[in-house]
């Protein structure tokens, strides 16, 4: 008998561990996307268990008519589909500036925005590099001129090195 529950904690066990993320503490990379003019972002995410992460993104745009950045963060859920794809789910907010001066027009301010973030990942178990693809729909507040309107929907894909 004792065999027998043994064998079976074993084997729940088993299936506890297949069943667990695969979320390293750190990934550093790009995400490119719309962003809103800003296109590519530094992403950051930082693991804080094996279902949720902080992800941080920076983007920026500087040419002759335009000075602008844009920094958001978010709180991420994730949940494992099959060997090393996951699909995850988040929140978050984040500020930014821009300026604007072409032909005689000119025009600047901040802004603030929340956003929610929709994806699916693929972690290498090769090499320590990370896929995704996320949809991250934004809400911007005081965008003072920025936007026509305040909702921005952003497709995004992700390209990071992960590290511990």
């Amino acid at each position: 008998m004792k065999k027998v529950i043994l064998t079976v904690f074993m084997l729940i066990g088993l299936a506890v561990s297949t069943q667990a993320q695969d979320i390293s503490k750190n990934a550093l990379g790009l995400r490119l996307g719309d962003n809103d003019g800003f296109g590519a972002e530094v992403s950051y995410q930082r693991g804080l268990s094996k279902n949720n992460r902080l992800e941080f993104d920076l983007g920026w745009r500087n040419n002759n008519y335009v000075n602008a950045f844009k920094l958001g963060g978010l709180y991420q859920w994730l949940w494992e589909i099959d060997n090393g794809f996951n699909w995850y789910a988040g929140l978050g907010a984040g500020v930014g500036s821009w300026s604007y001066n072409q032909s005689g027009i000119s025009n600047s301010g901040t802004f603030l925005f929340g956003a929610g973030d929709i994806g699916v990942e693929y972690n290498f178990k090769e090499v320590p590099i990370q896929l995704s693809l996320d949809l991250r729909p934004e809400l911007y507040i005081n965008s003072n001129g920025y936007r026509d309107n305040n909702f921005g929907p952003d497709l995004g894909l992700g390209i990071r090195y992960k590290f511990d």
